[in-house]
């Protein structure tokens, strides 16, 4: 390493957030860059651990993290670059919009602060474009092999950059107006603008890649004419049934999906126009966000930059320790309190609480009855059991709830119907080790085969696919069939 001492001698240091009463006032990113020279100062607190568990452990496309590190401490950006998309086709998103697993399995969270990992990771990308080092790279050679990807998430778009490159002919069919998935309509803009997005697709484009828009796959085209046509088709659909909270009063004007409110003010601020009497918005209401995660975070994020009267988020969990617990050791991921960058911006958090009723008046939503929930844990710090706590029930006002508790699975709609589609019993796409399911030629990639998952899961999940489709079209029994 290039400074074996650096993380002795140098505190951690991120980017820095707008001011709260400055950032909820717009949807523009909210977290500056550090200098080049602060930058690489951060990459001398690397150390040589001997096992670099950030990345055989914690990091889930398995990036080069001491390598890279390294590198930009020496100042060799460039080569720093080039390692960094040896296994990340995105790095520019997952700096944005990944929880970085990799900081708390960094050997120096063990008693310190972590290496800022992600915060390098963002800017050596960033770097690379500034100065024109990220270029199209279309294939020298073509294999005259057509491939059909069904889905523009980060799955999609990183199976079909790895094909594309290989020679292959790549088309994307994306059901949406525009291409992107959930990079595009689920991702708030605060945490991903939009720009980052499309000059990234302008390289797909250029090197060779046709997106289709507007071509719900199933439906416009069948599942029949796409394995037809094409000598390969990935599925890349996402996971995108929303896990529903059937109590009383779950008809009620006023309770939400959490996806459909955050699409919809994605969509207008890229200019589209939601007609009235389908707007949802927070304006001027008490809003109540059930369930935690990074969209349950979203949707307060939004809510208040939307101007709502309040917001409170409900968790049934029990409040979690500020410190590890013995059956949560280092290098997993920390399952301690946490603080997101929107919970921060002014949300009232209500920890152990089961709703049990939604209460109306007119049709409309007036309030939650919730109960208190009482949890017991053993002493190794594991989840535990809980109980309602007696004569606890009481009743919340609220104008709009968002239901933030996950996703289920993809759709088994039309096209997985028409291809027979086999599922596990999560109702995930089955497949094997390469990606390819029961069919021959059909393969699976992202939330559809994972479940819903963080970005850089589906990201490594479509280049594993991408590479099972490679070693699929170029086995001999496939090139004597052509």
């Amino acid at each position: 390493m290039g400074k074996p001492t650096g993380f002795l001698e140098t505190d951690r240091q991120a980017g820095v957030k707008r001011q709260i009463k400055e950032r909820i006032k717009d949807y523009k990113e909210f977290e500056s860059n550090l200098s080049h020279d602060e930058l690489e100062e951060q990459t001398s607190r690397c150390m040589d651990c001997g096992v670099p568990t950030c990345h055989a452990f914690g990091c889930p496309v398995k990036n080069r993290i001491p390598g890279w590190n390294d590198l930009v401490y020496r100042g060799h950006w460039k080569r720093a670059l080039a390692l960094l998309h040896s296994t990340n086709n995105f790095p520019e998103f997952t700096g944005r919009v990944c929880p970085a697993p990799c900081e708390p399995a960094c050997t120096l969270s063990i008693n310190q602060e972590s290496v800022t990992i992600r915060q390098i990771e963002k800017q050596i990308v960033e770097r690379g474009w500034e100065e024109g080092w990220i270029q199209p790279q279309p294939a020298a050679l073509k294999t005259e092999k057509r491939i059909a990807i069904i889905g523009s998430g980060p799955a999609g778009l990183a199976a079909a950059q790895q094909l594309v490159r290989k020679g292959h002919d790549v088309t994307v069919f994306e059901k949406d107006d525009r291409i992107g998935g959930m990079l595009r309509y689920g991702i708030p803009d605060y945490k991903l603008e939009r720009s980052i997005l499309d000059r990234r697709l302008e390289q797909l484009k250029k090197e060779g890649v046709i997106f289709e828009t507007r071509v719900n796959a199933g439906t416009d085209i069948s599942g029949m004419y796409l394995s037809r046509t094409f000598d390969a088709v990935v599925i890349c659909a996402g996971a995108q049934v929303p896990r529903n909270l059937e109590i009383p009063g779950r008809e009620l004007k006023g309770v939400h999906f959490a996806m459909p409110f955050l699409t919809q003010q994605n969509r207008r601020i890229a200019g589209g126009v939601i007609p009235e009497n389908e707007a949802i918005t927070a304006k001027g209401k008490h809003v109540i966000v059930i369930g935690g995660g990074d969209t349950g975070s979203d949707c307060i994020g939004t809510s208040i930059r939307q101007g709502a009267a309040s917001v409170k988020h409900i968790y049934y969990q029990d409040i979690p320790p500020e410190e590890r617990p013995l059956c949560n050791p280092w290098p997993e991921w920390p399952k301690t309190f946490k603080t997101s960058s929107s919970q921060e911006e002014g949300c009232d958090r209500f920890w152990k609480y089961q709703t049990k009723e939604f209460i109306g008046k007119n049709g409309c939503l007036t309030g939650l009855k919730v109960a208190e929930l009482e949890w017991t844990k053993p002493k190794d710090g594991s989840r535990g059991t809980y109980t309602e706590k007696p004569n606890s029930e009481e009743i919340i006002p609220a104008d709009m709830v968002f239901l933030s508790i996950g996703f289920q699975h993809c759709e088994h709609g039309p096209l997985l119907t028409d291809l027979k589609i086999e599922f596990d019993k999560r109702g995930n796409i089955k497949k094997d080790d390469n990606k390819m399911t029961a069919l021959p030629g059909i393969f699976t990639a992202g939330d559809a085969e994972l479940g819903a998952s963080l970005v850089v899961h589906a990201i490594f999940s479509g280049r594993q696919a991408a590479e099972g489709v490679h070693q699929y079209l170029t086995t001999e029994r496939t090139l004597k069939k052509s």
